[in-house]
């Protein structure tokens, strides 16, 4: 277990780094881009559609609470969609234990989102948000995260060994998740009904905690249904990845 541990965050270390090996920036891109994300949006929706307050904060602020878990979701699940392909050469080991693989992907996506963690707490201090108990729940919405990708990555990287076109699917699902989250508008546009259908959306149960953890300041035992839900909908999620991977690794060298 040790060693497997080792060797989980070794390769999430190297796949980190060469990621952008090669460039004049290196590892700086891996900020930028959010960044520029972030500012886009910011620009098209506060400055062109002239976007008030929400909740009582500035919308940048809104905004970024949204944009910065999603930012995690969507490379994690990207990245562990293709990480059996992508590290075919491991797969054919066989003494490689090759659960760890889509699990790598996951935690190389966590550095980044750990220093965009701490700086979203620094910006929305400097506009009077400090820290406080409430705060400290990102850590427990981090984990809602972590298992929920997870789930996710264990489905999508065993049958992209049998069907490529996978990955270019996932990706498009992304780009219209990210619409059909409340993350640059608010879901009070919608009726009631349509309200309650968006809560089956567990990435939205996760931006709305952070956005509670950094702006309304809510428990998330105050959503005491919507929790359970995200949780049977993600452990059973979870246990139907992790049975459909082991049932199917027996054939990935092969088929690789």
């Amino acid at each position: 277990m040790c060693q497997n541990r080792e060797i989980l965050f070794s390769l999430a270390k190297n796949d980190f780094k060469v990621r952008y090996a090669g460039s004049y920036l290196g590892k700086i891109w891996a900020f930028v881009q959010p960044v520029v994300t972030i500012l886009l949006y910011w620009f098209v929706f506060q400055m062109g559609f002239r976007t008030g307050s929400v909740d009582g904060a500035p919308y940048v602020l809104w905004l970024m609470a949204g944009l910065i878990p999603w930012f995690y979701f969507s490379e994690a699940v990207s990245g562990s969609t293709n990480s059996l392909v992508e590290y075919s050469y491991l797969v054919k080991k066989v003494a490689f234990h090759i659960s760890i693989l889509p699990v790598v992907k996951v935690v190389s996506a966590f550095f980044i989102h750990v220093f965009f963690l701490g700086l979203v707490i620094l910006i929305f201090a400097c506009y009077g948000y400090y820290p406080d108990l409430y705060t400290l729940q990102m850590v427990y919405y981090l984990v809602c995260m972590v298992v929920l990708v997870l789930a996710i990555a264990y489905i999508a990287s065993a049958l992209t060994v049998f069907f490529r076109d996978l990955r270019p699917i996932v990706n498009i699902g992304l780009q219209i998740g990210i619409w059909m989250t409340p993350i640059m508008w608010q879901h009070t546009m919608l009726s009631p009904n349509l309200q309650m259908i968006m809560k089956l959306n567990p990435v939205y149960y996760i931006v709305s905690g952070y956005r509670d953890c950094l702006i309304n300041k809510v428990a998330f035992w105050q959503h005491g249904a919507w929790t359970v839900y995200f949780w049977v909908f993600t452990f059973g999620l979870l246990l139907i990845g992790t049975k459909l991977f082991h049932k199917l690794k027996i054939h990935f060298a092969d088929v690789l």
